[in-house]
C-alpha cells in the first residue's frame, strides 16, 4: 500500500482545509486509517483515526469539534476536514494505515504504512 497525502496549504486562522489521502493497491478497506502531524521542533503527534468501515473514530483533544476524519472506500481515500484552524495547527500532516484489528495501536502511531506528508500553515 502506498499513501499519497494532499490538500495542505496556507490559510488564515479560522479558515478551513480538507486533506486527502489516496491509497494505491488493493484492499484499502482492510485498513484502519489515521492522521498525524509534526510541527517544527516538536515530536509527531496523533491527530485522528478511524476504523476500516468508518464506524469508530478518535481525535486528539485539541482538534475535537474542529476536525472530522472520514473515508470513501470506493475511492480508496481518507479525508481530514479541518475547520476553525488555529496557528498551532501548523504542521506537516501525515496519513497512515494499519491493518484492521489494531485500532489502539494506530492511535499510538504504530502503523503499517505512512505517506509523505503535506504542509499545513495557518497564519494569525
Amino acid at each position: 500500500v502506498q499513501l499519497q497525502a494532499s490538500g495542505g496549504g496556507l490559510v488564515q486562522a479560522g479558515g478551513s482545509l480538507r486533506l486527502s489521502c489516496v491509497a494505491s493497491g488493493r484492499f484499502f478497506d482492510n485498513y484502519d486509517m489515521g492522521w498525524f502531524r509534526q510541527a517544527p521542533g516538536k515530536e509527531r503527534e496523533f491527530v485522528a483515526a478511524l476504523t476500516w468501515g468508518g464506524g469508530t473514530k478518535a481525535y486528539t483533544d485539541s482538534v475535537k469539534g474542529r476536525f472530522t476524519i472520514s473515508r470513501d472506500n470506493a475511492k480508496n481515500t481518507a479525508y481530514l476536514q479541518m475547520n476553525s484552524l488555529k496557528p498551532e495547527d501548523t504542521a506537516v500532516y501525515y496519513c497512515a494505515a494499519k491493518f484492521y484489528g489494531s485500532f489502539s495501536e494506530l492511535k499510538k502511531m504504530r502503523y503499517d504504512y505512512c505517506g509523505q506528508g503535506t504542509q499545513v500553515t495557518v497564519s494569525s
